[in-house]
């Protein structure tokens, strides 16, 4: 086992990809500002992120790519063959970031995990991330792991917030990413995320986004397909909240979990 300082930094605002079907919407988040691009092989959508590439001329070594291994091809023979063919669809020679999806189907950590080391000594990615594990899980893996873990990818917003797995992060020196942190649409439902968006004259979702990105070790991911919608996720780290802010949307009881096992 090695654990280290975070070998990983990534802008407090990320693009989830997830259902973008048009490279148009990949050179556009890239053109307003946006450095750190996320999608999965179950997306079926890697060769529209590499299109998107293709559409704007921004230096490679400025961007972090990341993907995910799907829970069936987490076989280390399936990992070596289906990161290659993400490569393909992705147009690089290097992925920055990637993922075990989830932790189930062909997932067994004492092979799953070396063949993502090996990846990593083959220079084929940069870093090892993990998504939707477990605190015991993440455990696990931190004694099978030569690499360190930079990066854990878990839903997280104002209403669902696993904080523990935050906790893990922040005492171990990784990032974590948080998907769905706009609650899919739901903000607007949430009265105290509602009312402090009103306190300061902007949306629900610049103020989630403010509330996540204020954490330590972590970062966001939200999806946008509109300029105005991927302008606007940016300059929501320009919104301000104060200690009362955030004891009020860290105190919201309701759980709703977006996207279930």
């Amino acid at each position: 086992m090695r654990t280290s300082t975070p070998t990983l930094t990534l802008p407090p605002v990320g693009l989830g990809t997830m259902g973008i079907g048009d490279p148009e919407t990949i050179a556009t988040a890239l053109e307003v500002g946006y450095r750190h691009l996320d999608t999965a092989q179950i997306y079926d959508n890697e060769g529209v992120v590499g299109e998107g590439f293709a559409l704007i001329d921004v230096p490679r070594d400025d961007l972090t790519v990341a993907t995910k291994v799907w829970a069936d091809s987490l076989a280390p023979e399936a990992v070596h063959e289906t990161t290659d063919e993400s490569l393909g669809r992705l147009g690089l020679e290097t992925i920055d970031l990637l993922y075990v999806h989830r932790p189930i189907e062909t997932y067994e950590p004492d092979r799953t995990l070396p063949a993502f080391d090996d990846l990593r000594e083959a220079g084929t990615i940069d870093h090892v991330g993990l998504s939707n594990f477990s605190v015991a899980q993440l455990e696990e893996a931190l004694e099978i792991l030569e690499s360190p873990i930079a990066a854990h990818q878990v839903e997280y917003h104002p209403l669902f917030q696993p904080t523990e797995l935050l906790e893990h992060a922040q005492e171990h020196d990784y990032l974590l990413v948080a998907y769905s942190p706009l609650a899919a649409g739901r903000l607007e439902e949430v009265d105290a995320v509602v009312a402090v968006a009103e306190k300061h004259d902007t949306t629900p979702e610049a103020v989630s986004l403010a509330w996540l990105s204020a954490k330590d070790n972590l970062v966001t991911i939200p999806k946008a397909s509109r300029r105005d919608h991927l302008e606007a996720n940016l300059a929501a780290l320009d919104v301000e909240l104060d200690a009362e802010d955030h004891d009020r949307i860290d105190g919201i009881e309701r759980e709703v979990e977006i996207f279930p096992e």
